[in-house]
């Protein structure tokens, strides 16, 4: 001490600090799942934010708002309007470390050689950003969006309703047939109850598409004009936007025959109803799903983005997923964490031996089942179209509103 004055106590030594990151993600009830997000911030030691939104409103806040997420996990058939408004950034494929174990369905459009790629925006067609910032199925280092989670979509009816219906009920045309006046509905979301609706349009042969991939605005006309048509004559007993919606009307009893999501299917084996997934013949709507990165991530934030992508390959969500009916773009790492009869029955078509839990550890599938549809390798081999966003987009918005308001 001197002059009086008290002794200061010695400085403390400097500590760098880290915050703990928050990651934030942009997507819908396919994957944005309470157990995938838990799992994930334990295993990257990061903060997870999911924000869950339905399609068109999550690809809308994407587009407009690239600031509000990190990562976007949506479809493919939705990147078109993202990618043009730059707000997301390209994917370094080099930094995908699994990347050559991605099936040659969303590398090429084909699981099989000779399979059918479908009409439509099969993932390879918009997966690698080509020089001149395009998107195309060209192989460059570079990817539009990271591919995970796909399925291969039908429609789904009540068994116990089917009333004196006669005759299996493997065709889209079941959709409209008059049998079930008053008792269907389709999903509210242009870029894909389109597809729902034009290929029952086609298999009864009231109209047909020179691509019905990409179809013209006097196409669009034709078909709307159909279900505008069946709807004012109340065919229709609604539409909706989610896979809780559906199952909804279904389990009310309100619905016997809509298009269905595999969410949907497992809400209602949970509520004890009697569903079939129908295994059209004229082939499945596909579509898959993937991750994307804001436009405005940079370094630290960066780096924890691609660790999330990475995770998401790495074979536990896949399972999770798996337990929900979707499959992975790698699935040789989700057997690993799969029982065998879960693998035999999600991913083989064989029956399984016991009782299989959904993605919340209810038992959703009863010993003795067989999915619908069969093997992986079936359902990939079986594409009549992919979700997709036509060149007339904005045309089909407008009369699909015509049809749902």
């Amino acid at each position: 001490m001197t002059g009086g004055e008290p002794e200061r106590p010695p400085a403390a030594p400097a500590v760098r600090t880290l915050a703990r990151p928050r990651l934030r993600v942009l997507g819908t009830e396919i994957s944005l799942l309470e157990d995938l997000r838990l799992r994930a911030q334990a295993d990257l030691g990061i903060d997870i934010a999911f924000e869950s939104r339905n399609f068109v409103t999550a690809q809308h806040q994407a587009a407009a708002e690239p600031g509000s997420y990190d990562v976007y996990d949506q479809c493919f058939h939705n990147l078109d309007i993202v990618w043009y408004w730059r707000a997301i950034q390209p994917i370094d494929r080099t930094r995908i470390t699994l990347w050559d174990e991605v099936t040659d369905l969303t590398k090429t459009g084909r699981i099989d050689p000779g399979a059918r790629i479908g009409f439509g925006d099969a993932p390879v067609t918009k997966l690698f950003v080509q020089p001149n910032r395009a998107l195309g199925p060209a192989p460059s280092r570079w990817l539009s969006m990271l591919p995970t989670t796909h399925n291969f979509d039908a429609f789904a009816f009540r068994p116990d309703l089917l009333g004196d219906a006669a005759g299996p009920i493997d065709s889209w045309g079941a959709l409209l047939d008059g049998r079930w006046h008053g008792r269907a509905a389709l999903v509210d979301e242009p870029a894909i109850g389109v597809f729902d609706a034009a290929l029952a349009v086609q298999s009864l042969g009231l109209m047909s598409f020179e691509d019905i991939g990409n179809m013209s605005t006097e196409e669009i006309d034709t078909l709307l004009g159909i279900l505008i048509e069946r709807r004012k004559s109340g065919y229709f007993a609604g539409f909706w936007k989610t896979a809780a919606e559906a199952a909804d009307m279904m389990c009310a009893g309100s619905v016997a025959i809509q298009s269905m999501w595999s969410p949907g299917l497992t809400t209602l084996r949970h509520c004890g109803v009697a569903v079939t997934e129908a295994v059209p013949r004229e082939g499945y709507r596909a579509w898959h799903g993937g991750l994307c990165l804001s436009s405005g991530l940079t370094g630290r934030m960066l780096d924890v983005a691609y660790d999330y992508l990475n995770w998401w390959l790495s074979g536990w969500p896949g399972a999770v997923m798996a337990r929900q009916g979707y499959y992975m773009s790698i699935p040789g790492r989700v057997r690993a964490h799969l029982t065998p009869d879960e693998w035999n029955y999600w991913y083989e078509g064989l029956p399984t031996r016991t009782d299989l839990p959904g993605p919340d550890g209810a038992i959703t599938i009863r010993a003795g089942s067989v999915r619908d549809g069969g093997s992986y390798r079936q359902r990939a081999n079986s594409i009549a179209v992919w979700n997709t966003t036509m060149d007339e987009h904005n045309y089909l918005v407008r009369r699909w509103a015509q049809l749902v308001g």
